[in-house]
């Protein structure tokens, strides 16, 4: 899953990197078939949030099943608007890279969707998706016989060690944390300063590689999630021979279907057939096409244009993460040659007002900011129903223990507030706790999203103080505990289909340090002792715990005010066949791509 606040959550914010519809506004959307389409959606989630299943060696075996009419041959045209954030595998955290690196690297584990949208984790460099032992503690993976690199090395257990090791290097620092943080704890970086370089490495009673095709984790407590956590790009194989550390962002080794041709940053990528890719190793990709060709710095605008008139080398192109811009959603939809032509579909990022809880500590303040806020006027800057839809809780329609009719404070009934309920509620509270400083981006989304903030909570009788935030380092101030402001929008999505992806790292209260994903600095025995809970739990069993963390927090504690739920609208030309709606990217599903002619 390719989550993470940084520009994930982020493009939402200031459009920017995941393709975020948020540009301008579009309130004719709302209603119609935008409100049909909304409760198709909703239905369709359904599936999106069920649990992930592991799969055993059989499922793990490649080829990959067919996509029905695939055809060999040609390239296809990708456009973007901002260049790649990252190409290093331990530094992709974000959707744009990691559709590519979809294209370029292989990890232990990979997610597998069928025809459906089901998701299963299966074995990718590994026979399967792991077995564990040890009541959960102890993780062991086989290599599969035959998988090389771009230059015809063997993938080997001294690869994979070398690229977890590697993830300790100071030179890595924009990657998932999780698997070392798991290892060695949240100081991790201490017990291999040296990230493998050296020639010092993790003892075996960390990480074992008894022989060339078995790796062995071990951890302090159960970790059930291991195998959706190893499927991260961010935990992909880098080949010992070919890391060049730092520079290694210049020119990857491949191990997926494609490798790198040509690397112009932010300008171009080109990637053609990695020869040394066998598909007898893998149970996911495909290779039907020649290449692609990545374009950076084309407009979201101008992407939707070109593939609307769908001419010349349009018809076969993609967007990659950016999605039909905002004023253009209507020509899409009512043209029907072009809406045929798009996948849409649930993201995982969950917007919500943030409380900086150690400046706003009256919950009768957060709950009337609750009530207040107008989901109806924020979703109209979005695009409407096709950017997103009314959030009356924390947990996505992407993510398993999904609620749709939990809904505390009757968001989808009201979703331009509870102007009444808020006034009643603040009646009792002194005019200085009514004054609230206001933090927003310097966006064009940014300033929307102010004037629907500010508009709805000076109705109850808040006094809103704005103050504007430059929106490339948006998250960077609002993420230090000494900020001097007392909400701003935030938006955080799962980094792989669990709520402990979600909840911990946005509200535990070890979480709560500068540059913490945990924006309203929440500290509170009961939500953490239901995490360490959760976190020891088989998927069902952790399910219940989960909600239960979801129910108390947004009743008793409420760190934020739920917003919306994200929405992602792509549009392809006419000649790309296989196109569909990735579960796990909530994107184009790039690994079964093919042209029709």
């Amino acid at each position: 899953m390719m989550s993470h606040r940084a520009r994930g959550a982020r493009a939402v914010v200031i459009a920017i990197a995941a393709g975020s519809l948020a540009l301008t506004g579009c309130s004719k959307n709302e209603g119609g078939k935008s409100g049909k389409d909304s409760k198709k959606d909703q239905k369709e989630a359904a599936v999106q949030s069920k649990a992930v299943t592991y799969v055993d060696a059989a499922g793990s075996t490649g080829p990959a099943k067919e996509v029905p009419g695939a055809k060999p041959g040609g390239t296809i045209t990708v456009y973007q608007e901002a260049g790649l954030s990252h190409l290093d595998p331990g530094q992709i955290y974000v959707s744009d890279a990691g559709q590519v690196a979809n294209l370029l690297f292989r990890r232990l584990t990979q997610f597998q969707e069928d025809d459906k949208g089901n998701v299963s984790v299966a074995g990718d460099l590994a026979t399967d998706s792991g077995k564990s032992s040890d009541g959960g503690k102890t993780w062991t993976f086989t290599l599969k016989d035959g998988v090389k690199d771009e230059n015809g090395n063997a993938i080997t257990s001294s690869d994979v060690r070398h690229s977890v090791e590697r993830l300790y290097a100071k030179f890595i620092f924009d990657g998932p944390t999780y698997l070392q943080s798991w290892l060695s704890g949240s100081d991790y970086r201490k017990a291999l300063p040296g990230g493998g370089f050296d020639g010092k490495h993790l003892p075996a009673s960390v990480l074992d590689t008894p022989d060339d095709k078995t790796v062995v984790f071990h951890f302090d407590q159960p970790r059930p999630d291991l195998p959706q956590t190893l499927a991260m790009a961010g935990y992909a194989v880098v080949p010992a021979k070919g890391d060049t550390k730092e520079k290694y962002e210049k020119k990857p080794v491949a191990t997926g279907p494609y490798k790198i041709a040509q690397n112009k940053a932010g300008k171009l990528l080109k990637l053609v057939k990695n020869t040394n890719w066998d598909p007898k190793t893998d149970s996911v990709r495909h290779q039907y096409v020649d290449g692609f060709t990545i374009q950076f710095g084309v407009t979201e605008s101008t992407q939707t244009k070109r593939l609307i008139a769908d001419k010349g080398e349009n018809k076969n192109a993609i967007q990659l993460t950016n999605g039909v811009e905002a004023t253009q959603i209507q020509d899409v939809i009512n043209n029907p040659e072009a809406s045929k032509r798009t996948v849409k579909g649930y993201q995982p990022y969950v917007m919500q007002l943030t409380f900086n809880l150690d400046r706003v500590k009256d919950l009768k303040v957060r709950q009337a900011v609750t009530y207040a806020v107008n989901s109806k006027s924020l979703i109209a800057g979005e695009g409407g129903a096709y950017g997103g839809d009314v959030a009356p809780n924390y947990f996505a329609p992407t993510l398993p223990g999904y609620e749709p009719a939990y809904d505390p404070y009757g968001r989808l009934k009201t979703p331009q507030g509870n102007i009444a309920k808020a006034k009643e509620i603040l009646k009792s509270v002194p005019a200085a706790e009514k004054k609230l400083v206001f933090a927003y981006a310097n966006s064009e989304a940014g300033q929307k999203r102010k004037v629907a903030i500010e508009d709805a909570l000076t109705k109850v009788g808040f006094d809103i103080v704005a103050k504007e935030v430059d929106a490339a380092s948006y998250y960077e101030q609002i993420g230090k505990l000494k900020n001097p402001y007392d909400i701003y929008i935030s938006g955080w999505g799962q980094d792989w289909p669990s709520p402990g992806t979600v909840v911990t790292p946005i509200y535990d209260g070890s979480q709560v340090f500068d540059g913490s994903s945990n924006y309203s600095h929440v500290k509170d025995p009961k939500v953490d002792a239901l995490t360490k809970k959760a976190l020891t739990q088989e998927p069902a069993e952790a399910a219940k715990t989960w909600k239960e963390a979801q129910h108390y927090l947004l009743e008793n504690v409420i760190p934020a005010a739920p917003l919306w739920y994200t929405k992602q609208f792509q549009i392809s030309g006419s000649n790309v066949g296989g196109a569909r709606y990735g579960s796990v990217s909530s994107l184009i599903d790039i690994n079964r791509l093919f042209l029709k002619s």
